[in-house]
This record gives structure tokens, sequence and C-alpha cells, in this order.
């Protein structure tokens, strides 16, 4: 029976809002080519939206059935090569990372016996923020498995892009809740990328600092984790201070981007792509994490930013352009209706497609009545801007000086270390013959670094037994064979002589040679005489005609101005 008050009921109320002149965005239809572009999967815990936090908690699960119906309302299903429905996360699982007793706790506590377990809520932090709701363990288990689902797909090589908007929950530690978090999703979902990737990057824009997940791996240099967030000591969860950098082997692979009040999106997306580039690049990262809290955006019920929707997107957009596997999650977001339509723009962002701006036809309509069904409504309410281009620029500064002290990507094999500039220095100074003997007597000798451009040309290397660079002398001289220019060691080149030089004295190495009408002397130094030897170097034919002349001389010609000819003596020579 209706009473007369009552001029419909619920049921004869319309399916759908009458939008009057605001237009209806019309599904996608076409369904994309599975080798087109990188493969996206697309992961939703069948009624992980069904779940109640309590009835003034700000913490809504139903923001991602308005997700979801968003998503399938735009038929951007069409555009996704996959669409999973996980299996929920075992206990074992879980406790890669959580303690056996906290996981314990979770799966026995409920509503109804919470007063028998009241030494244990307040021991795992299950108070206020993180209060018993009915179903909670099934809940936890099924954000959980799903972000283990595409990790494992990631790894497998499956897909490029792995989407969770149910997981993200980055505040819970290892044995306690904390921010609306029971289970650390994240930390589960890189412990299981690492078992296949090198290096992980965690990127976080949520507006709170991402402690659940640096704490982890805070000692580790395989994840660096990067998080943006608003910071003032005082807002939740008092962490991620700019100088907090990690420890041990994890030190300077924690970076911390603390932001204040009312950013813009200008500012934002400058610190963010400047930041996210650098690491990047010095980092190497096999595969990447990005939690896209969306109580970031502007208007939202906990935050206290003025990003719009588009400059939350373009940092998804920006990540994905990388090329690296991808898995992609949700996080925090207050305000349901925005935080619906941030993750379903960036879903259409991720599998490369375009959405209108008015909002599909769908049976949560009245939702978004006071924004008139628009994907990118304006912002309104902004909050009063206290960042400054030199603050940011001073972040920004810092977070590069921190990069610097990373020595190459980790488990990445380094380069040789180049010699010192005393010993590199020492080994130019040194000939091919000298190093060669430096490496083994066996092979000196054995190589010929003669530099002769034409093949009739006189060899004039540093081994050239006939090269002259004494200069002129005047008057007759006497030439003697030095120490210096005789080495201590046997000369075995090959082919460069004929046993010993034919000539008349017979004298030994190191005699003088007295030259006629000139007094005995000896030079000293490195000098080196005008002495030839019959034995001529194998194919080399002189042709100057310098050395024309000289050759004159030695064999009884008109000698060279200042110079008698130059007596013929014994060399010995080893082949």
């Amino acid at each position: 029976m209706v009473r007369a008050s009552q001029a419909t009921t619920f049921s004869a109320s319309a399916y759908f809002d009458d939008r009057g002149p605001h237009g209806t965005a019309q599904p996608i239809t076409e369904r994309v080519n599975p080798h087109s572009r990188p493969i996206v999967s697309y992961f939703f815990p069948k009624g992980v939206g069904e779940f109640h936090y309590g009835e003034r908690h700000p913490m809504k699960p139903h923001r991602l059935t308005l997700t979801n119906a968003l998503v399938m309302g735009y038929g951007l299903d069409k555009q996704i090569h996959h669409i999973y429905n996980p299996r929920p996360a075992t206990q074992v699982e879980l406790e890669m990372y959580h303690d056996h007793d906290y996981v314990e706790f979770l799966s026995r506590v409920t509503p109804n016996n919470q007063n028998e377990m009241r030494h244990l809520i307040d021991t795992f932090n299950c108070v206020e923020d993180c209060p018993i709701f009915a179903e909670m363990y099934d809940f936890c288990r099924m954000y959980a498995g799903a972000s283990l689902a595409g990790a494992r797909k990631l790894c497998s090589g499956t897909c490029d892009t792995a989407i969770n908007w149910s997981g993200g929950l980055h505040h819970a530690k290892r044995g306690e809740a904390s921010g609306f978090c029971y289970v650390n999703d994240i930390v589960l979902a890189i412990l299981e990328l690492l078992r296949y990737h090198p290096r992980v990057l965690y990127i976080d824009i949520d507006i709170h600092h991402g402690d659940g997940v640096e704490l982890a791996f805070y000692h580790s240099n395989r994840v660096m984790t990067v998080s943006f967030h608003k910071y003032t000591g005082e807002f939740f969860p008092g962490t991620g201070k700019v100088d907090d950098n990690g420890a041990n082997l994890g030190k300077h692979f924690c970076l911390n981007v603390p932001l204040q009040d009312g950013i813009d999106d200008e500012m934002y997306l400058t610190v963010f792509k400047t930041v996210i580039e650098d690491t990047v690049t010095a980092f190497r990262p096999t595969a990447i994490v990005l939690q896209c809290g969306a109580d970031s955006l502007g208007c939202d019920r906990l935050g206290a930013f003025n990003l719009s929707i588009a400059a939350h997107g373009e940092c998804v957009n920006f990540v994905r352009k990388f090329n690296v596997p991808l898995l992609v999650l949700g996080g925090g977001g207050y305000t349901i209706k925005n935080v619906s339509r941030c993750w379903t723009y960036e879903t259409a962002v991720l599998v490369g497609a375009e959405i209108p701006d008015e909002l599909p036809a769908t049976i949560y309509d009245p939702f978004f009545r006071d924004s008139q069904w628009k994907l990118h409504p304006p912002l309104t309410g902004r909050v009063e801007n206290q960042n400054t281009p030199a603050s940011l620029q001073k972040i920004t500064i810092s977070i590069r000086n921190k990069l610097r002290y990373l020595q190459g990507a980790p488990s990445v094999a380094m380069q040789e270390i180049p010699p010192d500039l005393e010993g590199l220095l020492a080994d130019e100074d040194k000939n091919q013959e000298e190093r060669d003997e430096e490496r083994g007597t066996g092979f000196a000798g054995e190589s010929r670094s003669d530099r002769c451009i034409s093949r009739h040309e006189y060899f004039e290397g540093d081994n050239d037994v006939d090269q002259d660079d004494c200069p002129p002398l005047s008057g007759p001289k006497r030439h003697s064979i030095s120490s210096s220019a005789r080495k201590p060691r046997t000369k075995r080149t090959r082919g460069r002589g004929r046993g010993r030089a034919s000539g008349g004295n017979g004298r030994e190495e190191g005699e003088e040679v007295d030259e006629p009408g000139g007094p005995s002397s000896t030079k000293p130094g490195k000098t080196r005489g005008r002495i030839r030897s019959r034995a001529k170097p194998r194919g080399r034919v002189a042709e100057r005609d310098k050395d024309v002349e000289d050759m004159d001389a030695d064999v009884g010609g008109e000698p060279e101005s200042g110079f008698e000819p130059a007596t013929p003596v014994d060399v010995d020579i080893d082949v």
C-alpha cells in the first residue's frame, strides 16, 4: 500500500537520469587487436566493492564498483586484452611478508567476538582508523590476491601492464594495521616481482606518505621507493622527510618528495617528471609498481592538493611511456565520485583509448548529477598554494644529489676499472717489444709494428738500425757504438740481417773506430754514428738522394762534407 504523501515509489522512478541537454558517451564497440599495442590485464575480484568499513568511515570500497561500472560503460573492456576475477590470496601467501600471529588474528576476529579479543585488537592496532568489520579477512584476501595475480602475469610475460584498482593499501606494516590498511598487497606484489626481476621501482602519488612500503624495503637496494606526498610533520602518517633515504644496503634507494598544501597541476607535473626521469635513468628498473592514490585530487575529503584528473592521469601516462612491465594499483581516495572518474580515465590512458568527456549511462548516474555527468568537471574550492618554485627546485636538487651516490644499478655487472694515470703513462713510454717482454720473453720480438708507408722507403721507426737522428758534425770525428745505443738484451728480430756483416777489421762490438786523420775520441751520451752494415733490411731499397750519397761514401765514393768514409765493423745479429 502506497501512502498518499508518496507520489511514486523507488521502483517506479526512472532507471537512468534524464540528462536533458547533456550528452551521453557511447561505449566503444571495436575490439582491440591483440598485437597492435602493449598487452593490458585488468583484475577485478567479484564482490570486492560490497564491503563496508562503517557508517562514518571515509574509506568506501563501493568506489571500486563505481569505477568498474564506468570502465564497462565506456566499453573499455573491448580494449583490454584480458579481464580476470582472481582467486583470493592464501594465508601462506599473506605470510610471505606479514607475521603469522597477525594473519591468524585477522582470520579469527569478527565484530561478534571483538570484545573477547580486545587485547589483541590493541596489539595489532585495529582501532579507530582500522575498525573490525564483517568479513574483513575476506576483503584483505581479495585485494591482495588480485595484486599477486598481476605480479605473476608480469613475471610470466603474458602481459605488459596489470591493473588492480582494489589494491594499493600502502600503510599496513608487517605486524599491525595502519591507515585503513590491513594487508600490504604492494609489498606482497613486489616480493613476487623480485622472484624474476632484479630491480623494482615503486612510485607513490597518494597524498599520504607510503610508509609501509618504504619500511619493508628500507634496507634493500633492489627496490627503490619514490613517494610524492604532503608533509607537515603532523599530517598522517607523519613520515616522509626528504632526508629519509634508506639504510645499510638500501642507503640512497629511498626517495621522498614532501609537498605542501595547494600544489597545482603545473608544479606537480614538473617535479614529478623531473624526479622520475632521473630515477629511472639512474636505477634502471626492470619492473615498476605505481600506486595511484586519488586523494591527491582536488576537493578530496581528506586531501589538500589542487590536482585535476587530467594531471593525475598524465603522471600515469608518463610512467607508461618507459615501456617497462607495469603494475598499476589503487590506493587512497575518499570522494568516491572523483575516485571512480579518475581511475576510469587512467584505465583509458593505459589501454591507449580516447574517451569523451561525457560519462556513459550507468545505474549510478545520480552520483554524478551535480557535475552534469562530466568526466573532467571543473575544480572548485581551490586550496591556497603554499609551494613555491624555489622550494620545489631545492627538493629536486636534493633528489639529484642523492641519485649521484648510486654506483650503477645493483645486480648489474660493473665495467672494468681503468688503470691509474701513472701506470697508464708508464705503459705509453715503452715500445711494443718491451711490453711483450714484460708479458713473457717467449713472444718478444715476434710481432712487427713498423709504420712503413711506401714499400721502397727507409724504415724510420725506433727499431731501425739505419735511423739517422744525429746532427751533422763539423770536422773529422771518431764514431763509436755507445752503450746507450746498444740494448743489453739480444735482438731477435726476424729477417733483419744475415749473420755477421762483411768487412775488413773484425773488431768486436763497442770498439772504437779510428778514422784517418782524426784523433781518438769518444762521444758521450746517446749518439749514433753513420756506421753501415753490409746486411741491409730485407726488401728495403734506398731511393732518396741523401741516402744514395751516404752509400757512395761508404763504398769509397765522395764523402759528405764534414765526414770521412766510415769503416765497416762487425755487427752481431741473431736470426
